[in-house]
């Protein structure tokens, strides 16, 4: 999973995806609702990939997060609204998920976030197994290899071929004269 095209734009409730870059700014695409539209270098800006869980030890990516999620809930979407759900509730989830989450650090107002993101790439076929990903990735390295292999074996084909004289790939000419009896 490839977070560093889904943007979060403050003042934005909804995820965007990258679609293309201008001059000005940048042309995004709502995960929600697909509708297209411009964000300009003055608004704050910010990709999922970017995006850190404070940890009793370090910061962890928002895309491990994710996939901690994923793994929990067996790629389901999470069961209740994180938006109305009580911070006693988002707490106890989080938990669950992340052990290691700095309690005094990350706020029930984060767990909503990521919680409700999660729910909205899910939605939008943006995540996937680890599984997935490494077998998705080891079919487009078999694919390369046998490109190679196929293309090899011409080369090799040739190098083996028993290598014949001039004379022997050209044949003379004939020519044909009538000859006239005398």
């Amino acid at each position: 999973m490839d977070l560093s095209n889904i943007l979060v734009i403050s003042g934005k409730s909804d995820l965007s995806e990258l679609v293309s870059q201008t001059k000005g700014g940048a042309i995004v695409k709502n995960l929600v609702n697909g509708q297209k539209f411009p964000v300009f270098k003055n608004d704050r800006i910010s990709s999922l990939a970017e995006i850190r869980i404070f940890t009793n030890t370090t910061e962890k990516p928002l895309e491990e997060v994710f996939q901690d999620i994923y793994d929990h809930q067996k790629g389901a979407a999470i069961d209740f609204d994180p938006k109305k759900a009580e911070n006693s509730a988002l707490f106890d989830y989080f938990e669950k998920v992340l052990p290691e989450y700095d309690k005094d650090r990350v706020h029930a107002s984060d767990i909503k976030k990521v919680l409700s993101w999660y729910n909205i790439l899910l939605a939008a076929d943006k995540l996937s197994a680890k599984d997935d990903d490494k077998k998705e990735e080891h079919a487009a390295s078999e694919k390369v290899t046998e490109k190679k292999t196929t293309a090899a074996k011409p080369a090799a084909a040739k190098a083996q071929a028993p290598k014949t004289t001039a004379k022997a790939k050209t044949a003379p000419k004939r020519t044909t004269t009538a000859k006239k009896a005398i």
